[in-house]
């Protein structure tokens, strides 16, 4: 029996603001991609570069998410995990094993390998993590559109110092993790 791994990572655990997201990727040994790396390490336009290739060369990938009141409601640990497991049960053909980029997985019906440092030596896993983080790129700044006055597309949610600001001055958004704790702080001191 053949053994067919998807890589797995998320992106978006430490943002204020917006869905975390997870992918999934079986990668074809038949048609490598260079350049596969952790995609905090990548520039934006090759993130994007990277994601195309991985799109078309890869057996199959999937993206999902966890929304931002699963976050408030589960925490954020266990958004991720099940964003990562929406992510690996929509992938065609299934996995036999699962690589996950961190120190857990999540529950799931085939074995999984926990990695750390998994997006920078597992070329499935850095296919993931792109996948992911182009993804949640790509909402943060549709929501941006909407709601410029927040620069979602200067941060992408993250904590920054303009991003507070933005917060204590015109309040949390619905897309604000209200869970997190600047976000509460803007929510309490907001008229």
């Amino acid at each position: 029996m053949t053994v067919l791994p998807c890589g797995v990572d998320e992106a978006g655990r430490g943002p204020l603001a917006g869905p975390v997201y997870a992918a999934a990727v079986i990668l074809d040994p038949g048609r490598p991609i260079e350049g596969l790396a952790d995609s905090k390490k990548l520039s934006a336009r090759r993130r994007e570069e990277l994601a195309l290739l991985i799109r078309e060369r890869s057996l199959c990938w999937s993206i999902a998410a966890a929304s931002v009141e699963e976050i408030d409601a589960i925490n954020i640990l266990q958004a991720t995990l099940l964003a990562m497991r929406r992510a690996i049960d929509g992938l065609t053909p299934k996995p036999s094993l699962a690589l996950i980029d961190g120190n857990r997985c999540p529950q799931l019906e085939l074995p999984a390998r926990a990695i750390v440092g998994g997006d920078a030596s597992e070329p499935a896993i850095s296919a993931a993590s792109i996948l992911a983080k182009t993804a949640r790129d790509a909402e943060m700044l549709r929501i941006h559109e909407a709601y410029p006055h927040y620069g979602l597309d200067r941060h992408k949610g993250y904590d920054t110092a303009f991003h507070r600001a933005a917060l204590f001055k015109y309040g949390p958004a619905d897309f604000h993790r209200r869970s997190f704790a600047p976000v509460r702080l803007a929510l309490e001191r907001t008229p």
